[in-house]
């Protein structure tokens, strides 16, 4: 393939060079999808005015963030075991995102570890927490968090219990990959992700081994996760993360209006209106279906910001004009990264980019901060 136009041709290279347990990961939703195919398909269905005769030039993309200053209303998505789509990926992705000037929100459930990703980065980048029942663990990740110097918490809300996605149980998945015939087959398959593999000691979850009680190997681990993640967290729990933590933060996972008026009256600086990439509660709306309710809603009291179902730059543009003030890409930069490493997660973020900037101009806006309703048809 030539050089990469879409992110659908990042996927497609990300497929041929990502073992399949590992892309399958990325590329996959609860039990039927349904949620996970809309994310996508609903942006379509928004249709945008076209505007012509109008002064194209000096155009801007620049934009603020939960007040930090973005190059274009776009983050990086905490997307768990990113350094499995490519050795050190997480190190790779948060370089990309600080050149290209963008947020890199890193999670709790990553391959590189809070400390990896500070030794790479010259500026703060976000980290996700998830919150286990080990109370004193999850105060242990955000006083690291605060040590790095990261400069936004994301509380992720909307994964108490695990949702179940078939193909990662059908795939037997594992980091690091489970030596049985399949996994072998599927890594001999994928000469180059074992290359550069071979040459990085980091293959597990660095952020929770050698910190968690008792968790020293893939069994123990694999047990720890499953045990730890909480169903009891509730409204009250945003409190006392939010005294621990005495900065920025942003709940990701509302999906409806009124728990988006209970996050509203936590004081938390901005809400995600989020499914979790379809990849929970399946046959929930799509993130992008939710958004204007929610924006109407709490808007006025809260940033709102969007993530799910953003192929391109369009669909950013769409989301902003909905009301998000921000939004996120989790898998656009995973298909970059498995297809190319560091390069790939910049190309990802320059083809979003100039899409967004070609469809500013062409709905007759010059500055993002002047999209509104306005440019969707049907809306104005």
């Amino acid at each position: 393939m030539s050089k990469p136009l879409t992110i659908a041709d990042l996927k497609t290279l990300a497929r041929r060079r990502v073992p399949k347990m590992f892309f399958d990961y990325a590329d996959s939703g609860a039990w039927t999808e349904s949620t996970y195919r809309a994310n996508e398909s609903d942006f379509a269905k928004i249709k945008l005015r076209q505007r012509v005769l109008v002064d194209m030039t000096n155009r801007s993309l620049e934009s603020e963030m939960i007040g930090q200053k973005v190059s274009m209303p776009v983050a990086l998505a905490p997307t768990g075991m990113t350094g499995m789509q490519h050795a050190d990926g997480e190190m790779l992705a948060a370089r990309a995102a600080e050149e290209f000037g963008v947020p890199f929100t890193l999670s709790t459930m990553s391959i590189c570890s809070i400390e990896d990703v500070a030794s790479v980065t010259t500026k703060p980048f976000w980290f996700q927490l998830y919150v286990m029942k080990d109370k004193d663990f999850v105060l242990d990740l955000i006083n690291r968090a605060k040590a790095a110097k990261c400069s936004a918490l994301v509380l992720t809300a909307d994964l108490q219990i695990l949702g179940q996605r078939h193909k990662d149980l059908r795939n037997g998945l594992s980091a690091p990959p489970k030596f049985t015939p399949k996994h072998i087959w599927q890594m001999a398959t994928r000469p180059l992700w074992c290359l550069d593999m071979l040459q990085t000691k980091r293959r597990t979850f660095g952020n929770i081994i050698g910190h968690a009680k008792n968790v020293t190997d893939l069994s123990s681990i694999s047990i720890w996760t499953h045990e730890q993640f909480d169903p009891r967290l509730s409204w009250s729990d945003v409190a006392w993360i939010k005294e621990k933590w005495g900065g920025p933060l942003i709940i990701k996972g509302i999906n409806d209006v009124e728990d988006a008026k209970l996050a509203a009256e936590t004081g938390a600086d901005a809400i995600i209106v989020s499914n979790h990439g379809g990849r929970q509660l399946d046959g929930t709306p799509s993130s992008i279906s939710m958004l204007p309710a929610i924006a109407d809603a709490v808007g006025h009291k809260i940033e709102i910001h969007l993530d799910g179902g953003i192929r391109s730059g369009q669909n950013v543009l769409k989301a902003v004009a909905l009301g998000a003030k921000g939004t996120y890409i989790g898998r656009p930069f995973l298909y970059g990264l498995g297809a190319m490493g560091k390069e790939g997660v910049t190309l990802a973020l320059e083809i979003l980019r100039k899409e967004m900037d070609m469809t500013m101009a062409l709905c007759g806006k010059r500055d993002i901060r002047d999209v509104n309703v306005s440019i969707i048809a049907g809306r104005e």
